[in-house]
Order: C-alpha cells, then sequence, then structure tokens
C-alpha cells in the first residue's frame, strides 16, 4: 500500500451456496482506493458491484462466504479484525455505506433527525444535544432544512431521503464513503440535484468515495478512475477521461455504444446481446466470450490476465493488441447483431 492509497483490496472472492451449486459473484478482485478520490465500480445489473460491496462491509447473508489475501484501510489490516471489532472501529465510523435500497432504509415510525441521531450516539460518546447539533450541521451540507429533523420518512420525497441517508453516512466523518447506486428510482432532475450535492459535499469534507452504478453516464461525471466489472470480476480499470476516451476490454467498448452521447446527437445506440454468465462453478475462459464478437479460440480456452496499455490503464484480453480493429468494429451495429 502506498501513501496515496486509502483503501487496498487484494484477491477478494465471495461465492454463495445455493441448491444448484456455488455461485461465484465475485471472484479473486484487486483494487485501491486513493485518497480524495471518486473511484467508480460499473456494470451490468449481476455483475457482482454490490455483493463486493457487502463483503468489505461484512454484510453478506447467510449462505455467502468471503476470502481476501488482504484487506487494509489506511495502513492497517482490518480483514483479520473479527466482527465485533470491525463493527465498532471500522464500520459507520471510518468506512460508511448509502446503500442501495436508501430510500427504503429508514425507519418509518421514527422521526428522520432522531435516526440520525441514534447513529451518532451509538458509535460517538455525545450528548442528545451536541448530536442535535451535528445533525441539524449534517442536514445543512446536504441541502435539507434543519426543520425536517421532525418529520417522518414518508413525509419525505425519494430525494430528500437520498440526502437523509447521505447525511447519515456522513455522521462520524468517515474517510471512506460507499454510495451504491445512489440515483436509482429517481427521476432525471432528482439525479442531477443529488449528483450536484455529493460533489458539494466531497469538495467540503475530505472523504474518498466509492461510487457503485450501473449508469455510464453517472460514473463517467463523478469520478476519476473508474473499473469494470462483468461476471464477478474486474475486466478494465483506469483513469475515466482514458476509460471513455480510449476503452480496450470488449464489454466495455459495448457499455459505450449502449449510452447515449452529447457529443453525437443522432449516433444510434447499440445493445450488448446474450445475458451475463450464471456464475455457477468454474468456468473456463473469458467469461465474455459467449457475448463477445471479437473472440477467438484462446478466449474460450484460457482465463486472460491483466495487461498494462499505459499509464494507470489495465484490462484484462486476450485481444487488448487488435483494439484499434477492435474499435473500429464495434461502433458498427452489424458487428454485434451479425
Amino acid at each position: 500500500m502506498t501513501d496515496t492509497n486509502l483503501l487496498s483490496v487484494a484477491n477478494l472472492s465471495v461465492g454463495y451456496s445455493t441448491s444448484q451449486g456455488v455461485v461465484n459473484a465475485v471472484s479473486d478482485v484487486s483494487f485501491d482506493v486513493h485518497r480524495n478520490e471518486v473511484f467508480g465500480i460499473a456494470g451490468e445489473s449481476g455483475c457482482g458491484k454490490s455483493t463486493l460491496i457487502r463483503a468489505l462491509l461484512r454484510l453478506l447473508s447467510n449462505n455467502g462466504v468471503s476470502t481476501a489475501t488482504s484487506i487494509t484501510y489506511e495502513g492497517e489490516d482490518i480483514n483479520s479484525l473479527s466482527d465485533d471489532k470491525f463493527r465498532d472501529a471500522i464500520l459507520w465510523k471510518r468506512i460508511s455505506l448509502v446503500p442501495q435500497s436508501a430510500m427504503n432504509s429508514l425507519n418509518p415510525v421514527y422521526r428522520v433527525g432522531d435516526q440520525v441521531i441514534e447513529a451518532i450516539r451509538a458509535h460517538r460518546s455525545a450528548s442528545r444535544s451536541e448530536a442535535r447539533e451535528r445533525v441539524e450541521f449534517l442536514f445543512d451540507i446536504v441541502g435539507l432544512q434543519p426543520e425536517l429533523m421532525r418529520s417522518y420518512p414518508h413525509e419525505f420525497s425519494g430525494g430528500m431521503r437520498q440526502r437523509a441517508m447521505i447525511a447519515m453516512s456522513l455522521a462520524l466523518d468517515p474517510g471512506l464513503i460507499i454510495m451504491d447506486e445512489p440515483t436509482t428510482g429517481l427521476d432525471v432532475l432528482v439525479q442531477e440535484q443529488i449528483l450536484r450535492r455529493v460533489r458539494e459535499i466531497r469538495a467540503e469534507v475530505s472523504s474518498s468515495i466509492i461510487l457503485i452504478t450501473h449508469d455510464i453516464a453517472v460514473i463517467a461525471e463523478m469520478s476519476d478512475r473508474i473499473s469494470i466489472m462483468y461476471g464477478g470480476k474486474i475486466v478494465e480499470s483506469a483513469t475515466a477521461i482514458d476509460l471513455f476516451e480510449s476503452p480496450y476490454h470488449p464489454y466495455t467498448l459495448g457499455l459505450k455504444n449502449a449510452f447515449p452521447s452529447i457529443r453525437v446527437m443522432d449516433n444510434e445506440l447499440i445493445s450488448i446481446p446474450g445475458t451475463p454468465p450464471a456464475l455457477i462453478g468454474e468456468e473456463p475462459g473469458c467469461l465474455f466470450e459467449p457475448r463477445c464478437p471479437f473472440s477467438d479460440v484462446t478466449c474460450a480456452q484460457l482465463i486472460p490476465q491483466w495487461h498494462s496499455v499505459g499509464g494507470m490503464h489495465q484490462v484484462s484480453c486476450h485481444r487488448h493488441a487488435d483494439i484499434t480493429e477492435l474499435r473500429e468494429k464495434a461502433s458498427k451495429k452489424s458487428t454485434w447483431h451479425c
């Protein structure tokens, strides 16, 4: 771990026991989160993004088991901590979460302000008046009026509830905030308001952010660096600019085709045919091979290794050296739907 790294994860895997067999939801994932950055993780639903986060925070369901070579936070080995010690010393205090179901995460019969106050007093020695002052400050940061503290969740709109959960994630000044699909279920205008507020918050506090989303537009707008997940694995990682200007993995090329561009207004959107893998048992070769229009015999037989393609840009693809040809063909609908 370097001085620039806040969180370092090495070889994290997660398996779920089911009646059909073990589902390898996350396989051998490694990444770093730098200090004072937004690190984005993008991919289709079911690619393992949320499972990855639940494993990091030890929030897996009973049938889930995670393993990792190492997980360090600010240089400290947190992988070896007991669950009780982890909850006491790490969760909320140093790493907090804005869950994917943020709009449904508030107790419906408990005033919103009191829920945040309770979270503060559960983890920090503070009087109720001190905690209330802290919540008023947090509500102001996220754009909620202090008097709304006395409201119940049903009196909040979806965007307001999302802001309240962001306020709760900031309550104990954590160094890392994980936001899992923070704009899901919100209309476009509210999404923009939330993202604008997150940018403002980032300018005011020193926390790093892990942003989990399937929305390429959101990830491009908010992130400094981005990793693309497919089939429980990270397949490409780069700075946001490099990833969108010079993508290397066929899956990333496909994702880019599937979202509208503000630069080319009449550009036709191209979907990726097929469905994600089931992830039950061990799969030979590249998991994207059945959906990839550029695959060859090697792709079906051998698991691709990581390759550095310049700077902080890495990709896991057998055909990374043919990227000029791949980019040209990937822009044509006939390539994906022949």
